[in-house]
């Protein structure tokens, strides 16, 4: 049996993150990962700026295109840019920005095991747990789930489902003609109710274009139909290839905490993603840090590590979700009001978005009041 201070399921951003910061402190670390990386991964790309300039090295060699500029859409009338002079959004492929992550984890010691996956979670009287795998069994005094939407390690431990919001979303990864990428490559947009409740967005990568949907409110919707319309709203003829894929988004964070004995969510198995714009990858890679920060602070100490993982999720990180949250059920449900408003206030909506973006500001916590007020100055 392997032996660890840390094991951590799922070699994404905030798996990976988290692993290489416990490597630096000198922690023992185990990565799981059922699959072997790279492994592609079903993602809208789109990296904001507040997580990069984050991030402890250079993520350079992995960025396919960066804007400085993004453009929202609502219906045909309304278009609102906004600029910066360092990249908004950076696009990546999840294949190589992950695997990047963990060859920096390898670089300080971690261990990674792949092709592995984890299939049962055994307490032990010590407070450790054995990860029963399909490969060698593992015990370690911290389990992360660090496993995606999904998290069946949340599910081993004691999770609900019903305790957080998933959302449908659909990505083409489109090739198209020379001509065709010319012409859609080089900018970032988003289209306000392209959808119904939600939003399409066009990511140009390298080589192709990311072209998906959203529905932030459960509806029976056909995704494939609409990705196909919003494709042909666009103009987008010279199609030499689709890949499509589907997948869940976590837009609210769960309600029944975080931890359970000694197993700790992080990123989409907390539910972590941005309630209003679906963006995981910043908030991945920041759980995962606060995290690791907490077990090296608490010393492997269960209840000291436990008490500074929700101080340090609940100081910050939390309470901006749960405001982003509030601003997305306005933002979704209440459409007339919502588009009065973008009408007169549509492009410091944009502007105040692109500063959330870039790390420079955060969503108000008086959210509902500021809604309100812009509301009455309408009206009156």
């Amino acid at each position: 049996m392997l032996k660890f201070d840390v094991a951590i399921v799922g070699s994404g951003p905030s798996g990976a993150s988290a692993a290489l910061k416990l490597a630096k402190a000198g922690l023992s670390t185990v990565v799981i990962e059922k699959a072997t990386l790279p492994r592609y991964k079903v993602c809208g790309g789109g990296f904001v700026y507040r997580g990069r300039k984050n991030m402890s090295f250079d993520i350079s060699e992995v960025v396919e295109k960066e804007f400085h500029t993004v453009d929202i859409y609502l219906g045909k009338k309304l278009h609102f840019r906004t600029e910066r002079e360092k990249p908004i959004i950076s696009m990546i492929m999840r294949d190589s920005f992950d695997n990047l992550i963990i060859e920096k984890a390898k670089e300080h010691g971690i261990t990674l095991l792949e092709g592995v996956e984890v299939k049962a979670l055994i307490p032990q009287e010590d407070t450790t747990t054995v990860l029963q795998t399909t490969g060698e069994d593992v015990i370690a005094k911290f389990v992360i789930a660090a496993d995606g939407a999904y998290s069946p390690i949340a599910k081993m431990a004691g999770w609900k489902e019903d305790t957080r919001t998933l959302i449908p979303a659909l990505e083409y990864e489109v090739e198209v003609g020379d001509e065709e990428y010319a012409k859609f490559s080089n900018e970032v947009r988003f289209d306000i109710d392209a959808v119904p409740a939600g939003y399409a967005w066009n990511f140009p990568k390298k080589n192709h274009l990311s072209i998906g949907v959203g529905v932030f409110k459960k509806k029976k919707l056909n995704l494939h139909q609409l990705c196909q319309e919003y494709i042909d709203k666009l103009g987008i003829k010279d199609i030499k290839s689709i890949s499509k894929h589907g997948f869940q988004i976590p837009v609210s964070p769960r309600t029944d905490g975080f931890v359970k004995n000694n197993v700790f969510l992080i990123g989409d198995a907390a539910g972590f993603a941005d309630p209003i714009t679906a963006e995981g990858i910043s908030n991945a890679i920041y759980s995962g840090n606060l995290l690791a920060e907490a077990i090296i602070e608490g010393e492997l100490t269960l209840d000291r590590v436990e008490a500074l993982y929700n101080d340090k999720i609940n100081e910050k990180l939390v309470p901006e979700l749960m405001t982003s949250l509030k601003l997305s059920k306005w933002f979704y449900k209440q459409k007339t009001v919502r588009n009065l408003l973008l009408k007169k206030y549509g492009q410091r909506f944009s502007d105040a978005m692109a500063d959330i973006f870039m790390g420079d500001r955060t969503f108000p916590t008086n959210i509902s009041e500021k809604i309100q007020e812009k509301v009455k100055e309408l009206v009156f």
